[in-house]
């Protein structure tokens, strides 16, 4: 595939992204609080997390596996390919085999829109870097880009990871079909820093890779999360009479 075919195709997935972020602010996946019945067949919410999660760190991966093995590839690019198997490692065992919700189900259609979203987006950046573009020397290391991303990345995962374990510490002592109002942390300002931690996880990363299919990952993270979190933010409304009327729904103080 030559670059310009490739560029072609992530220009069309972003567009993509950006076509289905408003409709997701009316048609909410049908999973977690959201759940109906009109959406099919369901399995067990661990396995479908499980199952659509570890699509992406294969995806990613597979294209560069020969080479990082054979110490192919420069210094930065294996510290990309870490930072893509941390956060998946985390996304696809840890969060899910902690997650008190394993009496819950999820919509196969749900999971199956997982996994083409995980395989896109991991394939992509994975066939980038295992290519000739990616021209990175020991140097980038130093470069502002690279560092300035790399602190928003960690700073991103710091948030996710603090606000997942705070909603799972929410469920101690309580029935698993419970919701109560999550406190503490950015909790006190967003409804769903879970997410906005995410956004600013993968922003980081586009910004350390300064590529196309970072940039796109980016893209669709916010486009996915940041409607998803929108709809968090109007079920708690709903839900509870007495939610913090100053607390937004994805960014402080702003929306």
């Amino acid at each position: 595939m030559t670059q310009e075919t490739f560029n072609i195709l992530i220009a069309a997935w972003v567009a993509l992204a950006l076509l289905l972020a408003p409709i997701q602010l009316v048609v909410v996946p049908a999973y977690g609080r959201h759940r109906r019945a009109d959406w099919g067949p369901e399995i067990g919410n661990r396995l479908g997390w499980v199952i659509m999660e570890l699509v992406s760190p294969i995806a990613f991966l597979a294209p560069l596996a020969a080479g990082l093995l054979a110490g192919a590839y420069s210094v930065p690019i294996y510290v990309f390919a870490f930072l893509w198997s941390a956060h998946y490692v985390n996304r696809s065992l840890v969060y899910p085999l902690t997650i008190r919700t394993s009496v819950r189900t999820i919509p196969v259609a749900i999971v199956a829109s997982g996994i083409l979203f995980n395989a896109v987006n991991g394939w992509s950046n994975g066939y980038y870097l295992a290519s000739p573009w990616a021209d990175y020397g020991a140097e980038w290391l130093l470069d502002p880009r690279f560092l300035a991303g790399l602190a928003l990345f960690l700073l991103g995962a710091a948030i996710n990871i603090d606000a997942d374990r705070r909603l799972m510490r929410l469920r101690n002592g309580a029935k698993h079909t419970d919701y109560v109002i999550p406190q503490g942390g950015l909790f006190r300002w967003v409804s769903c820093p879970n997410h906005l931690g995410e956004i600013i996880e993968w922003s980081g990363f586009a910004l350390a890779c300064w590529n196309l299919p970072a940039a796109a990952f980016a893209v669709w993270t916010a486009a996915n999360l940041g409607p998803r979190a929108w709809a968090h933010h109007r079920w708690y409304r709903r839900k509870f009479p007495d939610y913090p009327p100053s607390r937004k729904g994805l960014i402080p103080f702003v929306l």
